[in-house]
């Protein structure tokens, strides 16, 4: 059994990586590098899979600036 600690507080990484936080949907989710990416809903999942790396990227610079 594997237990992965979400990124970005369990917040939707799409969100924080537009600089804002949102909800998540528990059927939304991906595992990357060993990282577990939560999203908003599978619709927006859709999106943020289209540049997964350049995602994480902005995620990792607003984070967690966006808490503010």
């Amino acid at each position: 059994r594997v237990l992965f600690r979400s990124q970005y507080g369990g917040y939707c990484a799409w969100a924080v990586a537009n600089g804002y936080t949102a909800s998540i949907d528990p059927d939304a989710w991906r595992i990357v590098g060993g990282k577990l990416y939560l999203n908003y809903s599978l619709g927006v999942q859709e999106q943020w899979s289209q540049d997964i790396p350049g995602n994480i990227g902005k995620a990792d610079k607003n984070w967690p600036d966006v808490l503010q």
